[in-house]
């Protein structure tokens, strides 16, 4: 039988994996939340918005009824913003089959309750944890809707979750691995988009390319001991969620965190930069939140603390730059 899945979420990479899922023959809808977005992806069949020229298979059925999409009987694929994950999953949380397995394509850590996106679908839906995977890597849909090869991971507390999902989501083009640390892997595809932050902010500011190799070398230290000390294993930031979505994150041209540094970098407001985007830069968010987390678990996070500092209290990024760099020296670890 056919597997009937629900995307959750018609931005640019919700709008990619319910294009790849339809393309393996998989019965799928995708929930688009604006009523203008629908219609204008109804006659387009493509969503020129935000992933302009892919164009939509036949069996890619579009719906704005949330409740609808959410019965899914087999896979709810959640690609909602991370400061929505919460209110979004509330709202459908009656029509949810609890049977399903539910694949979190978000990255972020809550505000506040610094809670990673599992959590708070786990919170929020009848699905149990052990059911809830997230599907994190290097993989801009800019790239993947264009059949460029990518590989990514898929993680759950439940390894065979962690399998299916993999198979679900695997094609020739797009490799997809498995992985039991779910902590480590949503922990790594969140904080790097902070450190993406603070590349873009090297770029703009005109640092040169021994800045920012020495920024990502030191970032991935920050972000595994940050990791670890929120359960983590150390060795998942080796890999694709941790070093290897840090690299692309911090070097394309696709990547709005980056992008949203290198404005700060040439000198312009946090608030002009968001308002003249269309889509999310996650970064922003999460660099609120993992400053609360260092805070709660005492743990050191300097490039991040500049990031924050930069972002929100109006600090040079000059001045962080020569702040971190008269750090009391020690040995390398």
């Amino acid at each position: 039988m056919k597997k009937k899945i629900s995307v959750i979420g018609a931005g640019s990479w919700g709008t990619t994996m319910a294009i790849l899922l339809a393309g393996k023959g998989y019965e799928v809808s995708m929930w688009v939340y604006n009523q203008q977005h629908f219609e204008r992806l109804v006659v387009d069949r493509s969503n020129e918005d935000y992933l302009p020229g892919a164009a939509f298979p036949d069996n890619l059925m579009l719906t704005t009824d949330l409740k609808l999409a959410a019965s899914a009987d087999d896979f709810l694929v959640l690609a909602v913003p991370s400061h929505a994950m919460r209110s979004v999953c509330g709202e459908m949380a009656a029509a949810v089959n609890p049977d399903a397995v539910a694949v979190n394509l978000s990255k972020g850590i809550e505000i506040d309750s610094l809670k990673r996106m599992s959590e708070v679908i786990d919170d929020m839906l009848p699905i149990p944890y052990e059911r809830i995977a997230s599907l994190y890597g290097p993989s801009h849909a800019e790239e993947v809707s264009k059949g460029i090869a990518t590989a990514v991971v898929s993680a759950s507390e439940n390894i065979d979750t962690a399998r299916d999902v993999r198979e679900l989501f695997g094609t020739d083009l797009f490799r997809v691995y498995s992985s039991s640390d779910i902590i480590g892997v949503e922990a790594g595809g969140s904080l790097k988009n902070v450190v993406a932050i603070a590349a873009g902010i090297c770029d703009g500011a005109g640092f040169g390319d021994n800045t920012k190799a020495a920024l990502l070398t030191r970032a991935l230290v920050e972000m595994t001991r940050l990791g670890v000390a929120m359960g983590a294993q150390a060795e998942t930031f080796s890999g694709l969620s941790g070093m290897g979505d840090l690299i692309v994150t911090c070097m394309s041209k696709h990547s709005r965190n980056r992008h949203v540094g290198e404005q700060i970098g040439r000198g312009k407001k946090l608030d002009m930069i968001l308002s003249e985007m269309k889509m999310v830069a996650e970064g922003v968010k999460t660099t609120r939140s993992i400053h609360q987390l260092s805070e709660k678990l005492n743990v050191e996070i300097p490039i991040a603390e500049q990031v924050y500092q930069v972002l929100f209290h109006s600090k040079s990024p000059h001045d962080g730059v020569a702040e971190l760099m008269r750090r009391d020296q020690k040995e390398e670890s």
